[in-house]
């Protein structure tokens, strides 16, 4: 067990890090912009542009968004907030694996506001995901792209392994990328993508949900591996999709009803968090850093206020005791050593 302290002298948002292999240099938070294409509830124009500025004037330099975000509505506020600002300043993510087009068949429920007739449609060829790209481009108003992720490469696995990842590689000989990575939600499958590709494979890794305080199975073979190959993870889905902010039947966190065991297991973490005296989403939002795979966390937000509050939660000191309380309890089990 290593102390957080002792691993990062600072925690804060403006604190620059080496993004592995990429020759990035990003925030240690990001903004993640799923919930400013409207996802689970609308979010007005102007609210999702001054959450971006505020992100700005706290530190973060770490944009993610992508195509379906809203069918488009994500990319196209991300570019009203971020076009005019100095474009070495910041890294800027997006994805390609879904083209955003009339009539797209692959409609998702969560979104709230999604532009009258669009859709996404799923594709991962090689034409599919130029033209993606492209799209992205004019959605954002934007001249570069740092990095692009395959978006959910498990839904066709076998063309993003080698139609989406030649795209790619041929985007980032040009120099029109800089990093070629994954949007995952599943480690197993980022894992795959790794060992069959090789060399040629992903600069770093989206993993979302799957090394947090609720669900640590990146840490199983995904990690270890990145850390072993110089690819580096950012962390995504640390609230869990929002059930450790609200755990409640029917919030808006994707839960119709929640499962018994994970709010059993939510449960105990607020119950070790009161005993110590650490805000849940504190220990959240710091919990992946510690692994030396992780350099950064992307994080979603509704709101100025609610981006800046993450940010102290990033600088909140926790105790070495509660994080060893974790282990003992069996809530994180030796997995913080990395």
């Amino acid at each position: 067990m290593r102390k957080l302290s002792a691993v990062f002298p600072t925690l804060l948002s403006v604190e620059r890090v080496e993004l592995g292999r990429t020759g990035l240099r990003v925030s240690r938070l990001g903004l993640g912009l799923a919930s400013l294409g409207g996802m689970f509830a609308a979010v007005p124009e102007e609210q999702a542009v001054a959450t971006i500025d505020r992100a700005w004037e706290l530190g973060i330099r770490l944009f993610d968004t992508a195509p379906v975000y809203g069918y488009g509505l994500s990319e196209h506020r991300a570019g009203l907030a971020l076009r005019g600002r100095p474009r070495d300043e910041f890294v800027l993510c997006t994805k390609v694996g879904r083209l955003i087009e009339l009539g797209g068949p692959d409609i998702q429920p969560i979104w709230a506001e999604p532009p009258a007739g669009l859709g996404p449609r799923l594709d991962y060829s090689y034409s599919a995901v130029m033209r993606s790209f492209e799209d992205s481009l004019g959605r954002l108003g934007i001249d570069r792209i740092d990095i692009l992720h395959i978006h959910d490469p498990d839904l066709d696995f076998a063309a993003a392994s080698t139609e989406a990842l030649r795209a790619l590689a041929e985007l980032r000989g040009r120099g029109t990328i800089r990093a070629i990575s994954l949007g995952v939600n599943h480690a197993d499958v980022a894992a795959r993508f790794l060992r069959e590709t090789g060399a040629a494979g992903p600069d770093c890794i989206l993993l979302a949900g799957r090394y947090t305080l609720l669900d640590q199975s990146g840490a199983n073979e995904l990690l270890p591996l990145c850390r072993d190959l110089g690819v580096a993870v950012l962390g995504a889905g640390v609230f869990q999709g929002g059930v450790l902010a609200d755990s409640s039947d029917g919030a808006p966190h994707g839960y119709g009803k929640v499962p018994r065991d994970l709010a059993a297991r939510i449960e105990g973490l607020r119950t070790l968090s009161n005993q110590y005296g650490v805000p849940l989403l504190a220990a959240a939002v710091q919990f992946p850093l510690a692994h030396p795979a992780v350099p950064a966390v992307v994080v979603g937000a509704r709101s100025g206020p609610e981006i800046a509050e993450i940010a102290t939660l990033l600088d909140h000191p926790i105790p070495e005791s509660f994080w060893a309380a974790l282990e003992r309890e069996g809530l994180a089990p030796g997995v913080r050593t990395g």
